[in-house]
């Protein structure tokens, strides 16, 4: 086995002890470079491989990106019999009125927030991503692009919007173009750390990727004339950098549907939930009671009032998904009772005419 070749693409002995415990005998390691309809493309120690599903699997087990897997030679392809457990997780709920969890990418170390300082720039909508990516278990890196298309003073004015709207995380601005600001992305960018890029559409994440690289991995293209950008990478992949690092491209995301993640919530409005500790009553809803500490933030104008609705909108979001989970879960739970009964019904039956009754 070709350790180094492994390594490369993030194997430690963490994940080798992982895969002792859980592998058959003949059994070999990949990792998900990206999903090529019914196939997988894998990284492992005897080069690239493409993998399948043994028939049968369902599509809640479907590898993503980034995922460690357990693999079984047979013939042309090989055979994906396990995920290994993920380290971090990105995901959301899936289109539709479905109440299935979609998986985006696995095994992050780090999550490029990618939004452009043009006129798709929202704080709102870098608070949802914000959310979802203190959920995933990566740590979340905030990525202007596009530093080269606004006027010096906008790209100021919404750097100092971003830096109050989130306090916490790494803020850095770039331009894909120019590569003003990439070298600033480089204490991130080291072998075998994987990062992962999400943002809109037309954000510039493939045009970073390019600048990152050296080279064209990924097409990119002009906005449309409202100004919103094209879907230019039409699927996931893991490519690996001329310095080690390995770096997750994906189509541009409009909707992010929210499928968990109450404690990135907290993470993300920090400040209202501290604020909401020294409300006069635990169950404050900060609508209007006395003694209410956040509502007293907004008269200071210490906290903007769309920052609290913009929370609010995102917990009865999650509130919702939980309900549909729940729901789907117990519905699942019917399910195995009757085929459970079922199946005794048809045992006791069969034992019956063998005893002749």
């Amino acid at each position: 086995m070709n350790l180094d070749l492994l390594a490369a693409h993030g194997w430690d002995s963490a994940w080798a002890a992982c895969f002792d415990t859980v592998a058959a005998p003949g059994c070999f390691p990949g990792r998900v470079l990206e999903q090529q309809r019914a196939l997988w493309l894998c990284a492992t120690a005897g080069g690239d491989r493409r993998c399948l599903l043994p028939s049968g699997t369902r599509d809640a087990g479907l590898p993503a990106p980034g995922d460690w897997l357990v693999l079984e030679p047979s013939g042309e392809h090989s055979l994906i019999r396990a995920i290994l457990p993920r380290r971090s997780l990105l995901s959301r709920q899936a289109a539709g009125e479905a109440t299935d969890q979609q998986v985006l990418a696995a095994n992050m170390d780090t999550l490029f927030l990618c939004m452009a300082l043009d006129r798709d720039f929202s704080l709102r909508r870098l608070e949802r991503f914000l959310t979802v990516a203190w959920s995933s278990g990566a740590e979340p890196v905030i990525v202007l692009t596009k530093a080269d298309l606004p006027p010096p003073e906008l790209v100021a004015a919404r750097l100092a919007e971003t830096a109050i709207a989130a306090p916490e995380v790494a803020l850095c601005t770039v331009s894909g173009v120019t590569g003003d600001g990439i070298a600033a992305l480089a204490p991130w960018l080291l072998p075998g750390r994987t990062i992962a890029l999400i943002g809109a559409s037309g954000a510039g994440k493939s045009t970073l990727l390019n600048a990152l690289a050296g080279v064209a991995l990924s097409p990119t293209a002009a906005l449309d004339g409202d100004g919103k950008g094209r879907h230019t990478t039409t699927w996931r992949a893991l490519h690996r950098l001329p310095d080690g690092a390995l770096v997750l491209d994906s189509p541009g995301i409009r909707a992010l549907k929210l499928w968990d993640g109450e404690s990135g919530l907290d993470r993300t409005f920090a400040e209202i939930r501290a604020l909401a500790q020294l409300c006069r009553f635990r169950n404050c809803r900060h609508e209007g009671e006395p003694g209410c500490a956040v509502q007293a933030a907004i008269a200071r104008g210490d906290l903007a009032e769309a920052r609290l609705e913009n929370r609010r909108k995102l917990a009865r979001e999650l509130a919702f998904a939980e309900r549909k989970q729940s729901k789907a879960a117990a519905a699942e739970e019917r399910h195995r009772w009757k085929r459970l009964h079922r199946d005794n019904r048809a045992r006791d039956a069969h034992r019956a005419r063998q005893r002749g009754e």
